[in-house]
């Protein structure tokens, strides 16, 4: 598998740059977001193959995965990338890094691969599991995959109806799964990984694919996510999602809390 680790890093390094330019040319960084999305479905793909696994446990990981990988795919081309806009993150680094932009987001760009080899990872023991009858595990994993891209998949649509609705510019969505969460969608996100962890168990190593759920939590809730959504989402809204800060839990989905003061 050392070559394909190899190939792995030279044709994704490639990707990585060939988007980039387009990004560039197209003057929209959000693009980054499917070297992520598509190149982990892919991936996955052509390692289940290259590997030749053929249980029944390895065929249903992959297909999670690719799921995973075609709806958010998807959500991003026809949400993000073929309206032109912007995600509020990329606009928040391009203010921040000012004149050094442009070398940041290549770096970024070719970041995401290393993004995909480290969450291709769990996936890969999780297809490996050799444990050769169909577990109680294998079932719960199933579960918390449907629950999670399920999750994703409502909390995105909610978001989209109320941000489609005029009356509701710079207004604060508390509709649905966003009453409970900040980032209900980053929540379910985080918690799909814990389906590669399930499909895992029983294996020697399944404790090596919990990288997956614990690098997700620090990326979105301390990286990548939550800190840039939630200083966009002040700029743009101001006090009303400072009250909304007050009430509701950023990460993990709660009883919303009774206003103070």
């Amino acid at each position: 598998m050392l070559v394909f680790w190899f190939s792995f890093f030279i044709v994704g390094f490639s990707v990585a740059t060939l988007v980039y330019a387009v990004a560039r040319k197209v003057k929209l960084m959000t693009i980054v977001d499917t070297i992520w999305t598509t190149g982990l479905g892919l991936s996955a793909l052509v390692y289940h193959t290259v590997a030749g696994l053929d249980s029944v446990r390895s065929w249903v990981v992959l297909l999670a995965i690719l799921i995973w990988s075609c709806r958010l795919s998807y959500h991003l081309f026809t949400g993000r990338i073929l309206p032109g806009k912007e995600d509020s993150r990329y606009k928040a680094l391009a203010e921040d890094w000012g004149d050094k932009a442009p070398r940041n987001f290549y770096l970024l760009f070719l970041a995401q691969i290393v993004f995909v080899a480290l969450f291709l990872f769990p996936v890969s023991i999780a297809m490996q599991n050799p444990a050769p009858v169909w577990m109680w595990s294998d079932t719960l994993a199933i579960l918390i995959a449907i629950i999670a891209m399920s999750g994703q998949a409502i909390a995105d649509r909610q978001l989209s109806a109320f941000l489609s609705k005029a009356e509701n510019k710079g207004n604060v969505c508390k509709k649905g799964l966003w009453r409970y969460s900040r980032h209900p969608n980053y929540f379910f996100e985080w918690l799909h990984w814990f389906a590669y962890a399930a499909f895992a168990f029983g294996y020697a190593s399944w404790w090596l694919a919990l990288i997956g759920p614990i690098a997700m939590f620090i990326f979105l809730r301390f990286l990548t996510g939550v800190p840039y959504a939630e200083r966009s989402s002040l700029k743009s809204r101001g006090d009303g999602y400072r009250e909304y800060q007050s009430t509701t839990n950023a990460f993990f989905l709660w009883i919303p809390r009774k206003k103070t003061g």
